[in-house]
């Protein structure tokens, strides 16, 4: 079949929820991927900052090869060794005591939502409401989306579920409004990643953080995307000193497996038996991956070269500006990176550096988003910024 045979099929047989790009993809190594004619693609998505370690990574494959042989999944009701191992190592790396694992990071944000609400029902007179903000991502079911500050994106599927209150990002006065006596948790992303790649000052989340342990509400940060090394730290919140009381994992933290989880202090541990479950949650395909991953980023301190290489991919970047008067801002932190152009020309950019073989994301009309690998190489990031370059020029960006 050809790539056109496929994309046929696509457009048959699946629900038309995304707009792909026309683009098969039958193998992938490192920071590469090939296409079905054979042509090469630098991938700086990550599959949507999914592969920290990159594609078919040898310490993953050979986690799941074994595991597949043993034993891929089992009821909860029993143990299995990898959910433990993965466990265990998780804790034992953060500032948190349980964890619960789930298939994704949208499951693990409703499962700490729940977790909130437990809490304000048995320790705050049945509080229920949680705070999140505009702009924010937490997952595409009904709830989350609730959650999710697009309002755009909320208006579509009106009624939602209730016990959500947007409000503005970075900006603490707007948290300390919007608490009320049912509040029970406040939610955010330390990053926006889905919003543009938003950074936040260090000191809004510190209020937010104290606000939050004067109230006696949760604390819970949303690290589905800035997790696992992505910002040069394993986890987002050590980049800005906090000690949350609830923690959401997701894309890496499987490796390119469907994994999420929500982790919480030992205080906030409302959960009992029949109050939570999961199918397929932590089985032990998923867990073996997700350890060895986790395991090889921890004996490799990969957050530490994740933050030079990011450096270094923002230092190409600045040279680019004193070429490109159109640059706005580029801002981020290791390899979360998003470029800030003053005209809506990024899904332009996004289409023209797909031919020339460059896989980049248009977050917003106007920003691109750049995720890459954090075992790139800095040969690999030449050649992106190189390619960048010639499309910013042919786009007169």
């Amino acid at each position: 079949m050809t790539p056109t045979d496929w994309i046929k099929l696509e457009s048959t047989y699946y629900m038309q929820v995304v707009n792909r790009i026309p683009l098969v993809l039958v193998k992938g190594k490192g920071t590469i991927v090939w296409d079905e004619n054979g042509k090469r693609y630098l991938d700086f998505t990550s599959g949507w900052a999914v592969l920290n370690l990159g594609h078919s990574h040898q310490a993953v494959s050979n986690a799941i090869k074994y595991q597949v042989d043993n034993i891929m999944q089992m009821t909860n009701l029993y143990y299995t060794i990898p959910q433990l191992k993965l466990a265990k190592l998780l804790v034992d790396n953060s500032c948190f005591d349980r964890i619960f694992f789930s298939n994704s990071g949208a499951e693990a944000n409703e499962g700490a939502c729940k977790l909130a609400r437990k809490w304000g029902k048995e320790k705050l007179n049945g509080a229920f409401e949680v705070i999140t903000m505009e702009n924010s991502f937490h997952g595409r079911t009904l709830a989350m989306m609730s959650a999710t500050g697009q309002k755009e994106s909320q208006e579509k599927w009106e009624h939602l579920p209730d016990g959500f209150v947007n409000v503005e990002y970075n900006n603490f006065d707007a948290v300390k409004k919007a608490t009320k006596k049912n509040t029970c948790a406040v939610l955010l992303e330390v990053v926006q990643g889905e919003g543009g790649v938003n950074i936040p000052d260090q000191r809004y989340l510190l209020d937010i953080q104290r606000w939050c342990h004067e109230q006696n509400i949760l604390f819970m940060i949303d690290e589905v995307q800035t997790g696992m090394g992505r910002l040069g730290t394993l986890f987002g919140y050590q980049k800005f000193g906090l000690d949350p009381d609830v923690m959401i994992l997701g894309k890496a933290l499987g490796a390119g497996t469907p994994l999420g989880a929500f982790l919480c202090k030992e205080r906030f541990s409302a959960l009992e038996p029949g109050d939570h479950g999961s199918t397929f949650g932590g089985n032990a395909l998923t867990t073996a991956a997700g350890w060895a991953s986790l395991k090889y980023i921890l004996d490799t301190d990969i957050p530490s070269e994740c933050s030079h290489a990011g450096k270094y991919l923002k230092s190409l970047l600045d040279e680019m500006t004193t070429r490109h008067s159109n640059i706005v801002d580029i801002r981020g932190y290791g390899l979360l990176i998003g470029v800030e152009i003053a005209k809506n020309k990024a899904v332009d950019a996004m289409k023209l550096c797909l031919e020339k073989g460059l896989l980049i994301n248009a977050v917003r009309p106007n920003t691109i988003r750049l995720f890459p690998p954090l075992t790139v190489s800095e040969g690999e990031m030449n050649k992106a910024i190189s390619i960048l370059e010639e499309v910013f020029e042919e786009l007169k960006i």
